[in-house]
């Protein structure tokens, strides 16, 4: 029968359907064949000719029909399964039971009084394959779960045959054992199959059904407690999946291996269609989503932060009960740590190869999953986290990461994606190795719009957080603080900043610190704490190699003396605001005026318009999202107990975060806003914390060497900067300045608020990126709102 005839027979089977307002009986087989029985209609197809108004209509008219159409389905599934698919007719009818499925679920999850159908039990559907044991009957998500479990790995439909074909010596699906039949080289498997378009496409559209299984978290509401566990999530992960292990292997070693570049010959995508690509995205998105699992109220705490305990301690508590997480928090062997992390990095790095030879490689679109599940493996793998930090690999991860920041940060669109790059360094920049890798030199010129310079990869860092905070989108001004953070953190293991990041953090210094600035809002201060502490770790353990930094202060000391005698008498605070009301843009200063852009380059575009975006949740603030940590001298980290943070350390930024705190609390008794929410700073609100501002080793400095300077520059009449480049580099501040204050890490800590932000910018991706088929376009999801840009 002709495609056209096919469809003809389907479109006219799923009119049948929805005319009928009588109960059509799960016993006539003729009726319900005619949906996957004789049609070869692809998912496109299906998605085309079952209009979402006629699915609802069903649900809402003949609910009894879409409940036996749901449920044959999963029976042929189960079928398919049982037998191992061995003829061409039964992969054809796995397949469309599967596309049919995969359409319909999202209309089953949005009406909250279908969504526990799938965890109903169906009279007759026995957990045994032939017992009647009626009480042992198995919800049909379980079912339809393990069906397509079994069918990822059938022989000959979704993997290799081992056996020589005959029709008698097929393999049996029951003895089977899926651990050989793992789909690709890696983790925990050395043989590499030979690659099979037709199997790929089979995996790819039970993965997609898969995913559209999962995607019930996508109709609920974001919960502050996240303690909703997706119960689909939570079957497939657990001891009853025989094939838990090899489906986990599968997909972590499919994503990890691929390799888009075609073989390393420029334009070879051309040539070859490559199919791997939307089996690999599907890969990624199943195995974020698996691991959607909230480490704050699970892992032990010994495995979570701290850098004694590591996850294989026979001490810990067994792991958490997702399988897949279990597994991943296992991982420890060197060369499957180097595998992961290069195939990661690769693939990160792959939209950067475009600028050299335009078009001349396949760019992929998954870099958000990508990031997603690196995330997912520093924070439940710790060994995984110490491995990346060990070698400069991790500069192959932090490149592309900056890049995307750097190319995204106009375009509100993309939002999400900042974040998540953000949180990645935050949770990097809590280890020392981190800010030490940092000290390479940055040879490696991927073109982005940042003005070119010679240095490290510490300037780059900085040059481009300089960039996105003076010229991104106003959305993400919440996350200066985690921005700033990131640096404080990095900051006393920098050996030599260039001269161009040097003029960077001195110009933010400038800016956050006009008094406008600092008045009109509670938490803007903190941002000079921020710079002021970067400032006081570099020049308190890394004086020698600094001098670009040293003179860009030099040169720059009223910023200085001007926050020293801020004023907070009431006239002058009005003022300054007066002042905001004309000069709303805090940031866009002549003082940034930024050199020649690298080679290459194109200026971060915002979104085109009619950009579909998904909202997400708050991001908990930086208080929330890390804990401080005091380095002590032999490198080891002691976190600060709330108790040790009481002490008055004058001023210094142990104490700056909770008497901010104080007195952002001491404020709203001091100054009740006005009836407009208007923000309106007091006298004694600038007086508390002014007083902490920890000015007193940059004083210092200044008091010893702008003498000096201003000596050299009358004694030799000198204009030129490199004379005094060459004393400062010379000079030395041992003995005149005060006593070291002991290194603070602000350390990302697991929480249920970036556990609920995950979920929602996780789903929101895979929700856009799904268009074809749009599985879940047009369907009342819950968990974020769609907006248009």
């Amino acid at each position: 029968m002709g495609s056209a005839d096919s469809k003809l027979n389907f479109r006219k089977a799923v009119i049948q359907l929805t005319t009928k307002t009588q109960p059509v009986e799960a016993t006539d087989d003729a009726f319900w064949d005619q949906f996957w029985a004789d049609t070869a209609t692809s998912v496109q197809d299906v998605f085309a000719l079952v209009p979402a108004a006629e699915i609802r209509a069903v649900r809402e008219e003949s609910p009894s029909n879409l409940a036996t159409l749901c449920y044959k389905a999963v029976e042929k599934l189960v079928q398919g399964a049982e037998s191992g698919c061995h003829s061409e007719k039964e992969k054809q009818i796995v397949l469309n039971c599967s596309r049919l499925l995969t359409r319909v679920l999202p209309y089953i999850f949005e009406d909250p009084d279908w969504r526990g159908f799938f965890w109903s039990t169906v009279p007759g559907a026995g957990r045994g394959g032939g017992e009647d044991d009626e009480d042992s009957a198995r919800p049909l998500a379980e079912s339809l779960l393990l069906a397509i479990s079994d069918l990822l790995f059938c022989p000959d439909f979704t993997v290799q045959s081992h056996r020589r074909s005959t029709v008698d010596s097929a393999e049996d699906v029951h003895s089977l054992d899926s651990c050989e039949y793992i789909w690709e080289a890696g983790v925990g498997f050395a043989h590499s199959p030979q690659p099979n378009y037709i199997h790929d496409m089979n995996r790819m559209e039970l993965l997609k059904l898969l995913l559209t299984c999962f995607s019930e978290a996508m109709y609920l509401p974001p919960t502050p407690d996240s303690g909703n566990t997706n119960p689909w999530v939570q079957f497939f992960c657990s001891t009853e999946n025989r094939h838990a292990l090899p489906l986990f292997t599968s997909l972590l070693n499919t994503v990890c291996a691929y390799d888009p570049v075609g073989y390393g010959i420029p334009y070879n995508h051309l040539l070859f269609s490559d199919y791997r690509e939307p089996l690999v995205e599907e890969a990624a998105q199943v195995l974020i989503v698996t691991l959607d699992h909230d480490s704050a109220t699970s892992i032990s705490p010994t495995v979570d932060g701290t850098t004694t305990g590591t996850a294989m301690d026979d001490t810990d508590p067994p792991g958490p009960e997702n399988l897949f997480v279990n597994y991943l928090s296992r991982i420890h062997r060197e060369e499957d740590f180097q595998f992961i992390l290069k195939g990661i990095a690769r693939l990160l790095s792959n939209p950067l190869l475009q600028t050299y030879l335009p078009n001349s490689t396949k760019k992929i679109q998954f870099h958000q999953e990508l990031l997603v599940l690196f995330w997912k493996l520093c924070d439940f793998n710790k060994k995984f986290l110490f491995f990346v930090l060990k070698s400069s690999d991790v500069l192959d991860i932090l490149v592309p990461i900056l890049y995307f920041l750097n190319d995204a940060r106009a375009d509100q669109s993309r939002v999400g994606l900042m974040h998540i790059g953000v949180f990645i360094l935050l949770l990097l920049s809590g280890e020392r190795n981190f800010g030490v890798r940092l000290n390479k030199p940055y040879s490696v010129r991927v073109p982005m719009d940042i003005p070119v310079f010679t240095g490290t990869h510490a300037d780059l860092l900085i040059v481009v957080f300089h960039k996105i905070i003076t010229s991104g989108h106003q959305r993400l001004q919440p996350l200066f603080d985690c921005l700033l953070t990131i640096v404080v953190n990095v900051s006393p293991y920098l050996k030599s900043l260039s001269m161009v990041a040097a003029n960077k953090l001195l110009h933010l210094l400038e800016a956050f610190s006009t008094t406008w600035f600092l008045f009109s809002t509670a938490q803007n201060h903190h941002l000079v704490f921020f710079l002021l502490e970067v400032f006081n770790n570099i020049i308190q353990y890394q004086f020698d190699g600094n001098s670009n930094l040293v003179y860009a202060i030099i040169r720059k000391r009223s910023v200085f003396h001007q926050l020293a005698n801020l004023p907070s008498d009431p006239p002058a605070i009005h003022k300054a605001l007066q002042r905001r009301r004309r000069a709303p843009e805090p940031l866009s200063r002549t003082g940034s005026q930024d050199g020649a852009s690298m080679e290459g380059s194109r200026p971060a575009a915002p979104a085109e318009p009619g950009t579909l975006k998904t909202s997400l949740v708050a991001t908990p603030g930086i208080d929330k999202l890390t804990e401080k940590s005091q380095v002590s001298e032999d490198g080891t980290m002691r976190s600060l107990e709330p108790a040790a943070q009481q002490e008055p350390a004058d001023g210094s930024p142990a104490t700056e975060n909770q008497e901010a705190t104080h007195a952002c609390r001491e404020q709203r008794r001091l100054s009740n806003a006005s009836a407009s929410g208007q923000w309106n700073p007091t006298s004694e609100w600038v007086l508390s914390w002014k007083s902490k501002l920890p000015l007193q080793t940059i004083m210092r400095l200044l008091q010893v060497l702008v003498p000096q300077v201003e000596k050299i520059c009358i004694d030799k009449g000198l204009t030129d900067e490199s004379e005094i480049l060459q004393f400062l580099q010379h000079g030395t501040l041992v003995g005149l300045l005060p006593v070291p204050h002991p290194i603070l890490i602000r350390k990302y800590q697991a929480n249920s608020g970036t556990a609920m932000w995950f979920r929602t910018y996780m789903w929101g991706v895979i929700y856009l990126r799904n268009v074809d088929p749009p599985v879940w376009y047009d369907t009342d999801v819950k968990l974020f709102e769609i907006q248009r840009v």
